[in-house]
Order: C-alpha cells, then sequence, then structure tokens
C-alpha cells in the first residue's frame, strides 16, 4: 500500500514515514517533516504515527482484560438442564475455567449453594418430591434469588453467567427466560446434560456428591440409595428440552458426555465458541504431563528467547526423561513439542509418536529476543519497567504479550481437552499459560507462576479440576524464574553481568 500503513490485532502502525499519505498528516494535525524530526520533540499523536525503531519501537498494546469488548456485545447467561449426576456442575466449572482463560469475565452461579443456605441441614430425599409443596416454594424462591444475583452481576460488569442447576422442566426454563431475555434484555443459552448410562450416573454420584455438604457424616451406601430416590423424583417431572416446545429457544444437548452432541438455534461469538468447546471435552480418565525442555546453551547465559541447542545438563535431563517416561509404562502417549531445537533434542530418546507444533513456542520477545534482563534493562529502561507493571497485557516491542500467547495456545487446549496422554514439551511462558487454564489462574498469576527447568508437572483431571504433582528429576540447573519485582524495573541480583551464569535452582 502507498500510504505504508498496517493494521495488526486492531493496531495501526506506520512502516515507512517517507511514505505517509499527506491526508493522514492533515487529518492528525502535522506536517511531514515533524512526522521526521526527533521523536524526543514530538507530541504523542504523531509519535505513534513513526514506524519501529530503536526509539520507537512500541506499538499499541493489546487490550488487557475487561476490554475485549468485541467479544462479548451483550452479557449471557448459560443455563444448564438435566437431571442430578449428569455432570452439570463439572461442565459448569469447566466452561468457566475455560471462558475465564480466554479473557471473558465469568461466573458460575449454582443454585445448591442457596438453597443449602436457605434451609436447615439436609434431611433426606423427601424435600425434593414434586408433592412437597412447602420445599418447591423454597426452591423456587433460591431460584428467583439466584437470577436476581446473576443480573445484578451482569450488570456490574459481568460477561457471562452460568446458572448451574437443573432447571429441568418448561415452567422453570420459562420462568428463566422470562427473567433473562423478556426483562434484562440479556442473552440466553440452554446446555441440558443427558445421560443414560448407569455407571456413569453411579461414578458421578460416587466421586461428588458423597463429599456433598448434603451428606455430611453419612456412609457411601445410604448416600447412594438416597440420592438415586431424589433423581427418581426430578424424572416425573422432567422435560427434556424440546426443539419443537421451545423452538425459539438457543440450546444444546450433551449425550453421554460427547457420545453425540445436538445444536439448535445458537447465536453468536460466545455460543459458538462454547458449542465447540464443549464438543471437544470428554471424561475418559488420562494424565497430562508438561514439562521445559532442558537446559539450553542461553540459559547458562541468561538470554531469553533465541534458538540455541541444549546445554551438558540439558542434555543429561533428556536422558533421565527418557528413563522417566518408559519407567512409566503409560498407554497411548503421544508427544508434542515447539520447533524449537531445544525441546526436539529433548524428546529425542523418547519412543512415542511426536508432534510439533508452532503454537508451542516461546513467547516471541521481538527486539529483545536472545538479550538477558540486564541488557534489556540498560537499552529499553522504560519498557522493562512497563513490562513489570502489566506483565500480562505488556507486549514486547514487535513481539508477543501473555495475553498473545494464550489466544495462541487456544487450539493446543482445544486438542489437549479431546487427547488421552499427552507429553508437552515447551517453554516457561507456553507452560505458564497451560498451567494457567488447568488450574484456574488469573491473569495477573499467570505470567509469575514458577515453571522450573528439569521438572516434571504430572496433571491429572479429577471431578471439578486437575491434581498436580510436580516431579524434581534431580539434574542441576539455572534458575530462571523471575518473581515479580516489589518496585518496577528492579533486577534481582542474580541476573546480573557479575554472575555469568545464573545462580543452579534450589
Amino acid at each position: 500500500m502507498s500510504s505504508g500503513l498496517d493494521v495488526l490485532s486492531g493496531s495501526l502502525r506506520v512502516r515507512n514515514s517517507s511514505r505517509i499519505a499527506p491526508g493522514l498528516c492533515k487529518n492528525f494535525n502535522c506536517s511531514i517533516s515533524e512526522v521526521r524530526s526527533c521523536p524526543s520533540v514530538m507530541s504523542p499523536e504523531t509519535k505513534r504515527l513513526l514506524p519501529p525503531n530503536t526509539e520507537t519501537v512500541q506499538t499499541k498494546p493489546f487490550p488487557i482484560r475487561g476490554e475485549r469488548a468485541n467479544y462479548v456485545n451483550s452479557p449471557h447467561v448459560i443455563a444448564m438442564v438435566g437431571l442430578p449426576a449428569r455432570g452439570k456442575t463439572y461442565i459448569s466449572k469447566k466452561l468457566s475455567r475455560y471462558l475465564n482463560w480466554i479473557g471473558i469475565n465469568t461466573k458460575v452461579f449454582n443454585l445448591g449453594e442457596y438453597r443449602r443456605h436457605a434451609t436447615s441441614a439436609y434431611k433426606n430425599h423427601d424435600f425434593f418430591r414434586p408433592d412437597n409443596q412447602e420445599a418447591m416454594a423454597i426452591r423456587t424462591h433460591c431460584a428467583l434469588e439466584a437470577l436476581h444475583d446473576v443480573c445484578q452481576w451482569l450488570e456490574n460488569g459481568g460477561e457471562v453467567a452460568v446458572f448451574d442447576a437443573t432447571n429441568s422442566t418448561l415452567d422453570r426454563r420459562k420462568l428463566i427466560h422470562d427473567v433473562v431475555v423478556t426483562k434484562m434484555g440479556f442473552k440466553l443459552f440452554f446446555v441440558e446434560s443427558i445421560c443414560d448410562d448407569p455407571n456413569i450416573i453411579e461414578q458421578n454420584i460416587m466421586e461428588v456428591k458423597v463429599s456433598s455438604p448434603d451428606y455430611t457424616n453419612m456412609d457411601k451406601e445410604t448416600v447412594l440409595n438416597d440420592f438415586l430416590l431424589r433423581i427418581q423424583h426430578y424424572q416425573e417431572k422432567y422435560d427434556p428440552l424440546d426443539e419443537i416446545k421451545e423452538k425459539d429457544v438457543s440450546f444444546m444437548k450433551i449425550y453421554n458426555t460427547g457420545e453425540k452432541v445436538v445444536v439448535h438455534k445458537h447465536e453468536g461469538h460466545v455460543q459458538a465458541r462454547i458449542v465447540y468447546y464443549l464438543m471437544n471435552i470428554h471424561i475418559t480418565p488420562r494424565t497430562i504431563y508438561l514439562t521445559r525442555h532442558g537446559e539450553s546453551e542461553q540459559n547458562l547465559e541468561g538470554r531469553i528467547g533465541g534458538d540455541s541447542n541444549l546445554s551438558n545438563r540439558g542434555r543429561q535431563y533428556a536422558n533421565t526423561l527418557a528413563e522417566f517416561i518408559q519407567e512409566q509404562k503409560i498407554d497411548g502417549l503421544r508427544i508434542w513439542t515447539s520447533w524449537l531445537k531445544r525441546t526436539i533434542q529433548t524428546v529425542s530418546g523418547l519412543h512415542a509418536p511426536q508432534e510439533r507444533w508452532k503454537a508451542l513456542n516461546e513467547i516471541d520477545a521481538g527486539v529483545c529476543e536472545e538479550m538477558t534482563y540486564e541488557e534489556i534493562k540498560e537499552k529499553y529502561p522504560e519498557e522493562f519497567a512497563s513490562r513489570d507493571t502489566n506483565k500480562f497485557a505488556y507486549r514486547y516491542p514487535r513481539g508477543e504479550s501473555y495475553e498473545d500467547l494464550v489466544a495462541r495456545l487456544e487450539p493446543v487446549i482445544m486438542e489437549l481437552e479431546r487427547q488421552g496422554n499427552v507429553l508437552v514439551v515447551s517453554h516457561q511462558a507456553v507452560i505458564r499459560c497451560l498451567l494457567a487454564y488447568f488450574l484456574d489462574k488469573s491473569a495477573d498469576e499467570l505470567p509469575y507462576l514458577e515453571v522450573p527447568l528439569h521438572t516434571m508437572i504430572k496433571l491429572t483431571p479429577v471431578a471439578y479440576g486437575c491434581r498436580v504433582e510436580e516431579i524434581p528429576l534431580n539434574i542441576e540447573c539455572v534458575d530462571t524464574h523471575r518473581p515479580k519485582p516489589k518496585v518496577p524495573g528492579e533486577l534481582e541480583e542474580k541476573f546480573l553481568r557479575k554472575n555469568t551464569t545464573l545462580n543452579p535452582a534450589t
């Protein structure tokens, strides 16, 4: 283009000041000569038109969370539907974790918690009998109270509220529609979980319901019998979502944890992402192993990024990793690495199917690639301090931010959700992002998660989250972790030039 304009991620950047369109200067009340003058005497408006160089390298920062108005143009309520023990809370929590991870402010409202707050200690299944008028009045009151809180939260800046309840009758769903759509003008999407496999239902009861506050100090057999009777009471009045009776309603139905999915009239970007995500999850037992590459030559020098080879100790780690994986005897293991040499070298001794993902490459440090933290602080002091101020949103000049990295890794998460046992060998920033997804960490916590070299992180999905085990493989290595400084721009002693290599990890 003759104007020399780039539009990247919603930001405006001038590639070449000699080709700036005259109309552009007119619009911004500046002249060509002013654009070519020294950046230090320019107005902020004019500086924005400069091409990136050693003096002007920062592009428009990626929007921080809460500014992604293009993601959610109208608040959404996701209302779960289904009999008890069908995985509604599992889906609710998992969906909330995913949406928060991609930057959509999401919260789960569990109706069971409202009911327990409103009533005395749970006695037995009789509370859920459809002919128990007193209990029905309490349950309806709790539903209205929860919906009030849902709407209030969305009005105060929330983007997606997940209403975790059975919502198993036409009347209850009409009530939700009247409040959410007719009264408030929000978007509504129902997600029904249907399961007719008695083994899955019993497994869900024994894994989750026995630890419910409803069944404190009760033996498992009593819990199972009482809960099965509770399900029978709900079945007496159960109305599954119906394409004819509810033809104008947006919904999806998930059968037997993903064997079949039916989608009816979903609307917009958010609902499309929800459908795609829920089509990829499963409950088959599996384990995900995460590890960084072995120590690299540039790790020894304290340099970030680059594409260096493993150090001697890094090669030792590769050998030890191969022995560790062989000892685990993991069924159907698949190995994923980035395209960078140090990850590929780390898995060279492993005998399992391997895939290379460019999406697993380390965060792009732009003009700071292959520099030490001390060099960055000396050459770009303002940039260095700016990153400390908001590490998640900060984008390296001509590089990436952690928020960019999360967007890049979304296809990896989708594929991980579909897979069985996987070993991911990648890089510090990448594994931080993956861990933040599985452990439900916030954007503020994500960039400071500790991911030491030469350590295996074992993730085992459980009912409502992940069990985490850190397994050091006991090969000495440098410590590359930089905690959040008390003062932005401060640099810890271990990263200073007088230390020819970083301190060993402790």
